[in-house]
C-alpha cells in the first residue's frame, strides 16, 4: 500500500506517513519533530473545552483570585489590578508584557479555536487562516501557568508580612490552566486544515516542496495551494533577524541583572534587591525551594537562552555537519524554557497590588525590571525567528524516511 509522503517541518526530510495508532505520535527519522497523531481527531472536543476555557476567564480574571490583611486594611489582587497598577508606577513596557502573555495571548489562543470551528461550518477560508495562524503563533506566548507558579512564589514572599487568603477566583485559574493545557495538546493546525480540505484530494500531494503552516507538500508555487501561504524556503534573513534580537537581549542583561528589579520598604528602610540579592534574601529567609525557583527562571534560564542560540547561530553559519540531532533538540529546549523567564515579572505584579504604598510596608518595582522585561521579548523572539530547517541545510534532503512511533 502506498502511503502519502509528507516533509518533515523540523528539517525537510520526505517522509512516508503511514497511519498511527490513537495513542501514539509519528516522529521525523533524522530531527525527532512530531509529524502528526495517531488516531481520528475530536474537533467537537476541542470546541467545548475552548469554550469552557472561555466562560472561566469570567472568574479567574473578573474578579480577585488573592487577598491579604495588612496593617488592619484588606488589600487585594487580581490580573488587571497589576497591570493597571504597573502602568501607574511608570512601567508601560513590563505592565504590557504582563498583560499580553497572562491575559491576551491565552484568552486569544482559545479564541482562535472556536473561530477555526466557525470558518469550518461556515466555510470561510480566510477567517480559517486568520484563527489558525492566531493558534500557531501565539501558543508559545500564553502563560497562565507560569502566572500561577507566580502566585505560589508571591505568596511566599509575603507570608511573613501578612496574612494571605485564596480567594475563589483563584480556584477558576487553577481549572482554566487544566483545560487550557489539554486544549493545547490536543490541537493541530495541519489537523483543521485536513478537515478543510484533505491532502489526498490533491493531486500534487506529493510534490517537492510543502507549506510550513498546513503541512501540505505539493509542487512549486508562489503560495500554497490549501492555506495561500508563503512558500519562499526558509524563514526570510532568519539569521540576520535572530542575531539581531540576540544582541538586543545580550545588552539588555546587564542592566537586568545589575539594577534593582524591586524596591521594598519596611519600617521606614528602603531595601533594594537585584535578581541575585533577591535570591540571597530568600535563601537567608529560609525560601530555599522559591530561591532556586527565582534562580532558574529569572538567571539561569536568560543565560542559556542567549548562550544556546548563539551557539546554533554559529554551528550554522559555520555548516558543522555534526550533533545536529542534538542541537534541534536544544532549539525545542530553549523555545519550552523560555516563557519561565515570566515568573518574576508576574510576582512584581502581583505584590505591587498587594503592599500598598504610603503604609509601613510598601513595594515598588525597581528600573531593572524593565530591562529584564525586554530581555524576556528579545530571547522569546530570537527562538521564534530562527529557522531549525537550517541546522539540517548541508544534510541530504532527496532520500525519504520513516516514521517512528
Amino acid at each position: 500500500m502506498d502511503y502519502p509522503l509528507r516533509h518533515c517541518h523540523g528539517c525537510e526530510l520526505p517522509v512516508i506517513t503511514p497511519p498511527v495508532q490513537r495513542g501514539k505520535n509519528a516522529y521525523c527519522p533524522r530531527c525527532g519533530t512530531q509529524l502528526y497523531r495517531g488516531g481520528q481527531p475530536s474537533f467537537s472536543g476541542n470546541l467545548a473545552l475552548a469554550l469552557t476555557c472561555l466562560i472561566l476567564f469570567i472568574p479567574a480574571y473578573g474578579f480577585d483570585f488573592l487577598s491579604i490583611h495588612l496593617l488592619g486594611s484588606e488589600l487585594k489582587a487580581s490580573v488587571f489590578l497589576g497591570v493597571f497598577s504597573l502602568f501607574q508606577s511608570g512601567f508601560p513596557i513590563v505592565a504590557g508584557l504582563v498583560l499580553f502573555c497572562g491575559v491576551i495571548a491565552p484568552f486569544a489562543m482559545c479564541s482562535s479555536v472556536v473561530l477555526a470551528h466557525t470558518a469550518l461550518y461556515y466555510r470561510h477560508h480566510r477567517l480559517l487562516i486568520l484563527a489558525l495562524k492566531l493558534m500557531e503563533r501565539l501558543r508559545i506566548w500564553s502563560m497562565i501557568d507560569v502566572f500561577l507558579v507566580s502566585v505560589v512564589v508571591a505568596c511566599f514572599k509575603l507570608r511573613d508580612y501578612a496574612d494571605i487568603f485564596v480567594s475563589p477566583a483563584l480556584y477558576g485559574f487553577i481549572l482554566l490552566q487544566i483545560l487550557s493545557v489539554i486544549l493545547m495538546g490536543r490541537i493541530s493546525v495541519r489537523r483543521y486544515w485536513e478537515k478543510w480540505q484533505s491532502e489526498s484530494t490533491y493531486d500534487e500531494a506529493n510534490g517537492e516542496n510543502y507549506c510550513s503552516h498546513c503541512h501540505l507538500s505539493q509542487n512549486n508555487h508562489e503560495f500554497c495551494i490549501r492555506c495561500s501561504t508563503s512558500l519562499l524556503p526558509g524563514k526570510r534573513n532568519s539569521i540576520q533577524k535572530t542575531w539581531a534580537l540576540l544582541t538586543a537581549a545580550a545588552i539588555c542583561i546587564f542592566p537586568a541583572n545589575l539594577l534593582p528589579m524591586s524596591i521594598l520598604f519596611s519600617s521606614g528602610k528602603r531595601l533594594e534587591d537585584t535578581i541575585f540579592s533577591g535570591v540571597v534574601n530568600l535563601i537567608q529567609l529560609n525560601m530555599a525551594e522559591i530561591a532556586v525557583v527565582i534562580f532558574v527562571a529569572s538567571i539561569l534560564v536568560p543565560a542559556i537562552k542567549i548562550i544556546g542560540l548563539a551557539y546554533l547561530l554559529i554551528a550554522t553559519q559555520f555548516s558543522a555537519h555534526s550533533y545536529q540531532r542534538q542541537r534541534m533538540f536544544l532549539y525545542f529546549l530553549l523555545k519550552w524554557i523560555g516563557k519561565w523567564s515570566m515568573i518574576d515579572l508576574f510576582v512584581i505584579a502581583i505584590m505591587l497590588t498587594l503592599v500598598d504604598r504610603g503604609q509601613l510596608l510598601d513595594f515598588t518595582p525597581g528600573t531593572g525590571a524593565t530591562a529584564f522585561a525586554l530581555v524576556v521579548i528579545f530571547t522569546m523572539l530570537a527562538t521564534t525567528q530562527f529557522d531549525p530547517r537550517l541546522i539540517w541545510e548541508t544534510e541530504n534532503k532527496t532520500t525519504a524516511g520513516d516514521v517512528y512511533e
